[in-house]
């Protein structure tokens, strides 16, 4: 069986992380027409620098949960037939021990330089000024909006290819993700929503309702269990 997951803000909400946005607009009191958009970053990118390296301290005030150990055991169970798609920008997943995992938009702990966007470098702290590698100047590894998220033709791929699709802490309503269910549908996969709320579609098979630290594990266990 091949299995590609879907976490949402939901997932490391229960760690402590805020949602990505707020209904008024605000990420962490900031705009996000400030610091989630290639225009906020040209027009005040002291700003949103200095954003994006407090979110970074923050990093270290938080854990990952029992719904992220629980896809670390799923990924330790089905290996390279795994395969874990996370909106999240923290590194939850990762320090959860998942190590075939997408984070389709982009990195907190990551920068990339403004003159070749292949020059990613790690960064816990403090954003470097220039890039290590050329000299040019460096911006967070996130995708904001209007940009592409990464690696879409590799997940758009697995999707086509997979026989469990789960969408996990995230609503699944907003685009691209909000396609990912039903081109795993159409490929005859069975699709799962794990969340606390539902917005009911025709592509989704199976609703579980609740916590992610809470349903994911169970929901798990059920998997490794039968296979």
């Amino acid at each position: 069986m091949k299995i590609v997951i879907l976490t949402g803000a939901g997932i490391s909400a229960e760690s402590g992380l805020k949602t990505f946005r707020d209904a008024d607009g605000l990420w962490e009191n900031e705009p996000v027409r400030i610091v989630a958009t290639p225009e906020g970053f040209e027009s005040e990118p002291k700003r949103v620098i200095e954003f994006y390296n407090k979110l970074r301290k923050g990093l270290k005030n938080v854990e990952p949960n029992a719904a992220h150990q629980a896809l670390a055991k799923l990924e330790e169970k089905f290996g390279d037939d795994f395969l874990l798609i996370t909106q999240n920008v923290d590194d939850l997943h990762q320090r959860a021990g998942s190590k075939r995992v997408i984070p389709m938009h982009g990195e907190l702990l990551k920068v990339r330089c403004l003159g070749q966007k292949e020059h990613v470098t790690s960064c816990s702290e403090d954003q470097p000024e220039k890039c290590p590698t050329c000299g040019a100047k460096m911006r967070p590894h996130i995708v904001w909006f209007g940009e592409i998220p990464f690696e879409m033709n590799k997940i758009q791929k697995a999707l086509m290819g997979c026989n469990l699709f789960a969408y996990i802490g995230t609503s699944g309503v907003v685009y691209p993700a909000a396609g990912f269910k039903q081109i795993a549908k159409m490929a005859g996969a069975q699709v799962v929503c794990l969340n606390l709320e539902t917005t009911g579609d025709s592509y989704t098979d199976e609703f579980i309702q609740g916590k992610a630290t809470e349903v994911v594990p169970k929901w798990v266990k059920a998997i490794t269990d039968a296979n």
